[in-house]
């Protein structure tokens, strides 16, 4: 029997999600800079020193929530991808996942925490995200810019050298205009005013794809 397979290693597992539990309720209740692991202590049933020896310190657990999230994105539209979906298709599977749970998307996406750094595994897994996307930019007609001419020097985000400036600006396009709308509507600018955002995603990619 492996350690991972233990009941020792498998209670580890379970206490770690619960905590985790706790505090994705403390940060939808009060935000980040609220997240107390002596309050999660209390909720879980154990005293403040036990909980650390589940989580290190408070960073600890924000990166793993934080990884969480960047995991589940990255999983979520990659399979979206290889099911096929356009970059149109991608905006809309964003969407509904940031809408499923806004305190996840805004914790990635919305105001850095404090004082907080996130390890070089963070970004790792966020860059994923990032070559699906221009792997759906890639089939877009071609639309030399400034801009583009500017990011041959930053083709390292890429990944793949092949892929050229333009595409990388199209993604990148794509992904500021997509976030510009989903951090006004998950922050509730747009209750009231009569409009359909899923109409104004569209537009917005059809917009770039010209």
């Amino acid at each position: 029997m492996t350690d991972v397979d233990s009941p020792r290693e498998r209670y580890r597992v379970q206490v770690r999600a619960e905590i985790k539990q706790h505090a994705w309720e403390q940060i939808a209740a009060a935000g980040v800079p609220a997240l107390s692991l002596n309050a999660i202590a209390k909720q879980v049933g154990m005293s403040g020193p036990a909980l650390y020896r589940y989580f290190a310190s408070r960073d600890e657990l924000i990166t793993a929530l934080i990884r969480d999230a960047y995991r589940s994105l990255a999983d979520t539209v990659r399979a979206a991808r290889d099911s096929g979906a356009g970059l149109k298709d991608l905006a809309h599977v964003i969407r509904d996942w940031a809408r499923s749970d806004p305190q996840r998307y805004l914790l990635i996406y919305g105001t850095p925490v404090p004082g907080y750094h996130a390890p070089d595994d963070i970004t790792a897994i966020s860059n994923e995200v990032m070559a699906v996307l221009l792997e759906a930019s890639a089939g877009l007609p071609s639309t030399p810019t400034p801009f583009a001419a500017h990011l041959e020097d930053h083709r390292e985000w890429a990944g793949d050298q092949s892929v050229l400036a333009t595409t990388l600006h199209r993604a990148l396009s794509f992904w500021t205009r997509l976030h510009g709308v989903l951090s006004l509507e998950l922050a509730g600018h747009f209750a009231g005013m009569g409009f359909n955002p899923d109409l104004l995603i569209d537009a917005e990619l059809d917009a770039l794809a010209r």
